[in-house]
């Protein structure tokens, strides 16, 4: 014992006060409140009785129950669609919806410069790389020699040049990958995250599958400019104009889909945050006097759509190269009628195909039908921007629908101008890309127009929610 007494002397001021204070006296003492860690971990039970557990184990203090199911509210809030969607959904949207519009314009140059038949295979992922040796661009280059577009066409073309019509249809390819990428990636994320509400999540859904459908027409049409059979024998060797016009309405729809549900989520953001103006736009746009400005500008975006896909069926019959001069067509305003409406075109015998099969393979009567579909289509917009500045209308129509309508006319004009322009010249590069970039900048005009004067019926709801929060008393 007498050994033991100097180590205990030692010891002594090492050991806490509260181990020579009995229990009773403890319990009485107030104790430390839990430290972060437990309270993160604590946040995670969601009944009453796992939180008082949880308490009674490792903290000191007792949860109270109303404190529990507060809890398990929020986390249950937590898992649930948004009302609103975020603006940063917002911005992808519009910043996608551009990514689309310069593919579009990509897509044109690579039309124009006979590069689209340069890849002869479609692979969607061992494709995203190219040729990386000699061998490669020589198996490439081997696959292309078999083409109609090269026995036909390029039987001239070396390695080198046939390098620089490779890189371009496989930039636009890889383009379309990054399209895809970027869209279908994000969108699991935002769903995922509860940053966008159910009926932005069901658009997003939607959106997704059009891009994939996208790519599927796209090696269709390029299907279509590597078979013989598929166009008539001795011809240019090109692409179905029918495929080529579904790519390209395809594209607009998808970049169409883009801009408006963005502008819309960027829309509802605005409006929630001023309700009182809000409302007053609500109620200008209830105006009876805009009722028929509204279906006309439904009515001309119809339009303007079925003029982009006459242009496709031009562009895909090169029916630009003929008739170079605006108005006249030849010796007037039309071609002879025996050549707008030729047999030659005709596949049954009785002659019953006659009419669409010229409207739509006829190059004279597919150029004649693209100049009335678009004069029609400048006409009825100088015809939109005067109804807009005269009678009751003038005076019912919103500030930046007046500005939406002023920007069509701009809009259509400078279009007009690259329209005959690219006739008059024989269809240059330079300008053909410019045109088709105009018709989706004329396309975007007026959804702007139409998306300004509607607002969505679960935005008025929100807003009038807000409204009723507001004045409700506290």
């Amino acid at each position: 014992m007498s050994l033991l007494i100097p180590g205990l002397r030692r010891a002594a001021p090492r050991l806490a006060s509260s181990q020579f204070v009995c229990r009773q006296c403890l319990r009485q003492q107030p104790r430390a409140a839990p430290s972060r860690i437990l309270q993160s971990l604590q946040k995670r039970y969601a009944s009453s009785e796992s939180q008082a557990r949880f308490a009674r184990y490792f903290t000191s203090t007792a949860v109270p129950p109303g404190t529990a199911t507060a809890n398990a509210s929020s986390q249950a809030a937590k898992g649930a669609f948004p009302e609103t969607s975020s603006k940063s959904v917002a911005y992808w949207l519009i910043g996608s919806a551009a990514s689309v519009f310069g593919i579009v314009v990509f897509g044109g140059l690579t039309r124009l410069t006979e590069s689209g038949l340069s890849i002869t295979e479609w692979k969607p992922v061992t494709g995203s790389l190219p040729p990386l040796t000699q061998a490669d661009w020589e198996s490439e280059f081997e696959k292309y020699r078999a083409s109609p577009e090269f026995r036909l066409l390029n039987s001239h073309m070396d390695l080198e040049e046939f390098k620089k019509i490779y890189y371009m249809e496989w930039t636009h390819r890889l383009w379309g990958r990054f399209i895809g990428l970027s869209f279908v990636l994000p969108t699991i994320y935002f769903i995922a995250r509860r940053r966008v509400t159910p009926r932005v999540a069901a658009h997003l859904i939607g959106i997704s599958g059009l891009i994939g459908f996208q790519g599927f027409i796209g090696w269709w049409m390029v299907k279509s400019g590597l078979k013989d059979d598929l166009f008539a024998p001795g011809s240019h060797p090109r692409v179905s104009q029918y495929r080529l016009a579904a790519h390209l309405a395809t594209a607009f729809v998808c970049y169409s889909w883009m801009l408006l549900v963005g502008l819309r989520i960027l829309r509802t953001k605005r409006l929630l945050a001023d309700p009182a103006a809000a409302t007053q736009l609500v109620a200008a746009l209830k105006n009876p006097a805009i009722t028929p400005f509204r279906r006309s500008v439904s009515a001309l975006t119809v339009l303007v759509f079925t003029t982009v896909l006459s242009g496709a069926l031009v562009a895909g019959l090169d029916a630009g190269l003929i008739y170079n001069e605006f108005p006249k067509m030849g010796l007037g305003l039309t071609p002879p009628k025996s050549e707008l409406w030729d047999k030659f075109y005709c596949r049954k015998e009785d002659g019953s195909d006659l009419w669409w099969r010229n409207m739509l393979e006829n190059p004279s009567l597919v150029q004649l039908d693209h100049r009335i579909l678009a004069t029609t289509t400048f006409c009825a917009i100088l015809a939109l921007f005067a109804y807009s500045r005269t009678g009751r209308i003038a005076a019912a129509l919103p500030r930046n629908v007046k500005k939406g309508t002023m920007g069509v006319v701009h809009l259509v004009s400078l279009q007009v101008a690259l329209g005959i322009s690219t006739l008059i010249y024989m269809v240059p590069i330079s300008l053909a890309a410019a045109h088709q970039a105009g018709s989706l900048a004329l396309l975007t005009g007026v959804l702007i127009l139409g998306h300004r004067l509607r607002v969505p019926k679960s935005t008025l709801a929100l807003v009038q929610k807000r409204l009723s929060s507001v004045a409700k008393p506290r």
